[in-house]
């Protein structure tokens, strides 16, 4: 099995508080670091120091890391042309070493779109899955061939396809609750599917439907990872619980909501073997007060040693 950390930085949060996060989930053992793909805060509270590019932190991040493999969770799909964010992927991919992660979504956060004059069309479910094709069909290309496509939402041609990112093939993350579309595009494209923020009964119902798909297209489902993202809180005690929650917003009852990752060591262990069960094979701990550094060193010291 194995254990990510995942941020919102939108929230308020520098490049420096996002490379202490990196690096401190490096050092304690964790697999991956993932950051979400926006550039507005949700809700309110300090706008500065203002918003980071998704793929701008991450090209830092593969330069001042060594290990740990990095990535969306998830990338908007509105947010930039396939074929930029083809080059982009595949460039910080070889800045990494071969250690990148890419997430797409169909994008949702509308007035994040009107604040900065991005378009946000009204169906977004066909230029995603144009996306997908367009992006795998690039890195796809032998070196040498062009690449063209002509959809309803874009228009490629003869578009050289480099550069090709290090890995033979690019892990992609496709994820969400859709119970048809969402599901066989992961089945067709994705290494991993991923349900976030769900009671396990949801889960469950969900990964059903992803292996179901994949058998639809004749597909192993074991081939395709397994996962959640779900908050979390963790600490030694119900004094410490209860800070961290309150440095998010929440009360600890509040975080207690029977979804989300909360507790103790013990409790954190109880959880993560209920979802082993259900076929989870990774788990994103989203975590959401990027200065508190210790919260991550406590996981991987802590916890990740009664899990793995």
């Amino acid at each position: 099995m194995e254990f990510t950390i995942f941020t919102e930085p939108q929230q308020g949060f520098s490049y420096d508080d996002q490379l202490a996060f990196a690096r401190a989930a490096e050092r304690t053992g964790f697999d991956a670091f993932f950051r979400s793909d926006h550039y507005m805060r949700m809700g309110v509270g300090d706008p500065l120091p203002g918003p980071t590019d998704a793929w701008t932190t991450l090209a830092g991040l593969a330069r001042e890391t060594d290990r740990i493999r990095l990535g969306t969770l998830v990338s908007s799909a509105t947010h930039r042309p396939p074929a930029i964010l083809a080059i982009q992927v595949a460039q910080v991919d070889a800045m990494s070493g071969g250690r990148i992660e890419f997430g797409l979504g169909t994008g949702w956060f509308e007035a994040e779109h009107r604040a900065l004059g991005i378009p946000f069309p009204e169906k977004r479910f066909g230029p995603f899955e144009e996306q997908l094709a367009i992006i795998t069909g690039l890195w796809n290309t032998p070196v040498g061939k062009t690449f063209s496509f002509a959809g309803d939402h874009y228009t490629l041609t003869d578009a050289p396809a480099l550069p090709k990112p290090v890995q033979e093939r690019m892990p992609l993350i496709i994820g969400g609750h859709g119970s048809r579309r969402t599901p066989e595009l992961a089945a067709r494209y994705a290494t991993e599917f991923n349900i976030g923020f769900a009671p396990e009964p949801v889960i469950e119902q969900k990964l059903d439907g992803a292996r179901t798909a994949c058998e639809r297209l004749g597909r192993d489902p074991q081939t395709l990872k397994l996962s959640v993202a779900l908050p979390t809180l963790a600490g030694p005690d119900e004094a410490t619980l209860e800070r961290r929650a309150a440095a998010v917003g929440k009360s600890l009852a509040e975080a207690r909501n029977g979804s989300d990752i909360v507790g103790t060591p013990a409790e954190i262990a109880e959880k993560v073997g209920r979802l082993r069960a259900l076929g989870v094979s990774r788990i994103h701990f989203q975590l959401m007060d990027l200065r508190d550094v210790d919260h991550v060193a406590f996981l991987g010291e802590e916890v990740l040693p009664l899990l793995k």
